[in-house]
């Protein structure tokens, strides 16, 4: 297999670009409320958006490496293929660029630190670490059981939450902010952040139905393992399921129509809900995990959209 991808390739295999949407879709949401709530800043908006892609392909790295490194990865699994695992590169090489992604996160982030003050500092630290320690590390979380709480909490509640914050600040005037200035972070930017949190652990949920069983050969116990595949199916349906509460509600509290547009992609989530509740095998759910993906991407944008008008 080494000799039949090449190393560009294999970075792009190691990276995961088809992961990315996955990564900015919290981002579009936080900057469709923005945009609504007449706080919309551009640079601030764009500077999250760098900073989220970098944290994105960051864990992605941190994940090859240390799955493979504590033998998480091995040739019974029925996931996408791992690089370091695969032996398309080395471990080191892995590691490196791991910490050279986080290290450009942080550098993108230092901006936001100037806009958002003390609060994004706290935040984005802890975001570096979640996404390290989540697979590395003494005492990896991911191996416990937390993932599915990392990914709801950074991956939605703080990405979406975090991105009106910094373009909210960014016109109260005030430089480094020690405290989150008022009005820069009101509730409806954190119930807005619940349909990214909720699809977002979805993705996570499937693949982790899928490796359910070499993830418990090897000692993993991801949530999927502690609970099993019917109730990790039910996690599915009810973080899905939420994603569609959530607009409702916008509109019921006086947003216009426009808010339910999120509610067009209810057949694929449909079509990719009965995947998941008849199949277990990488055959199947690694299609429904793209699907995942893709779902995630087309709501949260039709949703900012949504949030905009």
């Amino acid at each position: 297999m080494t000799e039949s991808v090449s190393q560009t390739r294999a970075w792009l295999m190691a990276a995961r670009p088809q992961t990315l949407p996955a990564g900015a879709a919290p981002v579009v949401v936080g900057t469709g409320l923005a945009v609504g709530d007449g706080v919309f800043a551009p640079l601030p908006a764009v500077f999250a958006l760098v900073g989220a892609l970098l944290l994105q392909v960051g864990t992605n790295f941190a994940n090859d490496y240390y799955d493979a490194v504590r033998g998480a990865d091995t040739g019974d699994r029925e996931g996408f293929t791992r690089v370091t695992a695969g032996g398309l590169i080395e471990p080191a090489a892995v590691k490196r660029a791991m910490y050279a992604a986080f290290g450009l996160a942080i550098v993108s982030g230092v901006y936001l630190v100037y806009v958002g003050g003390i609060p994004i500092l706290v935040v984005g630290l802890a975001s570096v670490v979640a996404g390290v320690t989540y697979t590395g590390g003494p005492l990896p979380y991911g191996y416990r059981g937390l993932g599915d709480l990392f990914v709801f909490v950074f991956f939605g509640l703080v990405a979406v939450a975090g991105t009106y914050y910094v373009q909210a600040a960014a016109g109260a005037g005030v430089v480094l902010p020690v405290g989150l200035p008022p009005g820069t972070l009101p509730v409806r930017a954190v119930v807005a952040a619940l349909p990214a949190a909720g699809l977002s652990t979805a993705i996570l949920v499937v693949n982790n139905v899928r490796d359910r069983e070499t993830d418990a050969a090897a000692g993993k116990r991801t949530l999927a393992v502690i609970l099993g595949s019917r109730a990790s199916r039910l996690e599915w349906t009810t973080l899905v399921g939420m994603a569609y509460v959530v607009p409702v509600v916008f509109w019921l509290d006086g947003y216009q129509p426009a808010v339910l547009l999120p509610l067009a992609t209810a057949p694929l989530a449909a079509a990719v809900g009965r995947t998941i509740w008849t199949r277990s095998d990488g055959a199947a759910l690694n299609p429904a995990l793209e699907r995942t993906g893709r779902l995630l991407f087309a709501h949260s944008a039709l949703f900012a959209v949504g949030l905009a008008v």
